[in-house]
Order: C-alpha cells, then structure tokens, then sequence
C-alpha cells in the first residue's frame, strides 16, 4: 500500500514537473502575447480615434461616428487577441473559441435574443435613424433629450434630470415623436371669456397679442391661429396656437408660452373682457332654509 502511495505521488511529481517544464519554456511566447494585446489595444484605440477624425471631416453625425469607432476597436482589439493566443501556442484555445463561438451560435442567439436583438437595433439606428443627438424626442411614455446611441441602448436625458437608458429594440418598435426635428414646434392653450363678451373682437386683440410677442414665429408654412373650441359652462373657449422657432424644446420654447399666456390675460383684462371662473351649484337639503354662508363688502 505504501508502496503504490509513493509510486503515484513521484508520478505526480513527475507531471508537475513536466508542466512547469512545459510553462518555463512558454514564458517568453507568453509575455510576447501579452505584449502584443497591450500593443493591440494601443493600436485599435489610436486607429478607432483617426477614423472617427477622417469620418467627421465628411459626415456630420455624432452617432453614426461615435458607433462606427467602437465597432472597428472592438474588432481591430479581437483580431490582436487572437492573434496573441497563437503566438503563445494556444492555437487550440483559439480555434476553440472560432469553433464554439460558430457551434453555439444558435444556442447564445436564443439565450441572449434581447441581447442580440438590442444590438442590431443599434446597428439600425446608426444608420438610419429617426432623431440626432441632442433633439428632443418622446419614445413611448419617455420624454427627454437625446443623448447618446450605444450598441444596446438609447440614452436620453428627462427635463426633471433622470437619464433614461431604452432598449434600441423598444426605439425600432415603438412609435417616435421627434419634437425639433426641423426646429419648429407649435403649442396650444385653452382661454375663456364671457357669453357677452364679442367674440370677434377677442379672437382679434388675442391674435394681435400673440403675433407681437417676441419667440412667436410664423411663415407661409406655420401659421398661428385661434379657433372657438367649445361652449362650456359659463365661457366661451377659444384655442390659441402658435409657433416657436427652436432646436431647445425646453426652458427657452416654455418661457416663451408663458409669456404668451400672460399677454394675453393681460390684454383681455386690460380691454374689459370678462373671464369667468367655474360655476359652482350650491343645494338645500332637508330642512335648510338658507345657505350658511355670509357675503362680505
């Protein structure tokens, strides 16, 4: 029994030996590997950044240019890995991952389809896209500024400060509504005036108003304008739309509404328009015979 005890231990001193061997006599094809990733990481980073220089000088777009330079160090870093493997004599590692990489290919798409899916969503918003860094956008229920586009997800910025990643899948698949695209956005809001009050000459002093408010745009392709939208109540609703001329839908674009909203309060008060607030109805229940409220002069 000792015997066969000491007979496997000295064979596996024996092994060990020969695989220190084997490893002393790799040292040096191993630090050139590990040599020649750090040079390939180098390299791809130098070559990612003069491509996306010479792309910039002939396409202005900041996602098309920051995808494509991630892209070709990604791939320029693996070919010098692969590469590092075969000189350290770890051509079967290599090969091994080709072949793997071939072999489960169907495996992983089905494990990581969102992952894949995402990806190519990416590749497809590189190329052809419905909004550019920066515009502001609203992609199902958020809204926020573009910021970046990344290989899995868009980045977007919410004007309350919350930075929001969407799947690029979610972005190909869900309806896009691009707010500065052309950098005309129109806004609406709802003011009422009394039943007596002149219809026509409201509707005039409240487009008067607008028009010379500085921020409000208007061309033979946008027209601001004003219609009676409703009898309500105790008013009569008119809808005022104008147009604003800017990429920045954000304080500047709403300071703008603002002023609009409050020129034209201003000026209804001002010429003696009524505007009614809500019409409360007040009962008596039971036996009440008078309200319990006592008005003031």
């Amino acid at each position: 029994m000792d015997n066969e005890v000491q007979s496997v231990a000295q064979n596996l001193a024996i092994t060990l030996e020969e695989h220190w061997m084997l490893f002393i006599d790799h040292v040096p094809s191993i630090g050139l590997a590990i040599l020649i990733v750090a040079i390939g990481m180098l390299i791809s980073s130098k070559v990612s950044a003069l491509l996306r220089k010479a792309i910039a000088q002939k396409v202005e777009d900041t996602i098309m240019i920051n995808f494509l330079g991630k892209a070709i160090k990604i791939l320029l870093l693996g070919l010098f890995i692969m590469y590092a493997l075969q000189v350290a004599g770890l051509d079967g590692i290599a090969t091994g991952i080709l072949t793997a990489a071939g072999a489960s290919a169907v495996i992983i798409g089905f494990a990581f389809r969102d992952i894949g899916e995402n990806f190519i969503s990416g590749i497809i918003l590189s190329f052809n896209r419905p909004f550019n860094v920066d515009e502001t956008v609203s992609i199902g229920d958020i809204f926020g500024k573009v910021k970046n586009i990344e290989f899995r997800y868009t980045k977007l910025k919410t004007f309350d400060g919350r930075d929001v990643y969407i799947p690029n899948s979610d972005v190909i698949k869900k309806p896009v509504y691009n707010y500065t695209e052309d950098g005309y956005f129109r806004f609406d809001f709802l003011v009422g005036i009394a039943y007596e009050d002149d219809i026509d000459i409201a509707q005039e002093l409240i487009m008067k108003v607008v028009n010379n408010t500085s921020g409000v745009y208007e061309d033979e392709m946008h027209h601001n304008f004003i219609i009676t939208e409703e009898l309500a109540v105790n008013t009569v609703n008119f809808k005022v739309s104008f147009w604003v001329k800017t990429f920045e839908y954000g304080k500047e674009a709403l300071m703008i509404k603002g002023k609009v909203v409050t020129a034209v309060k201003n000026a209804l008060v001002k010429e003696g328009f009524n505007l009614p607030a809500n019409i409360q109805e007040l009962k008596l229940y039971g036996d009440q015979e008078e309200f319990p409220v006592r008005v003031q002069q």
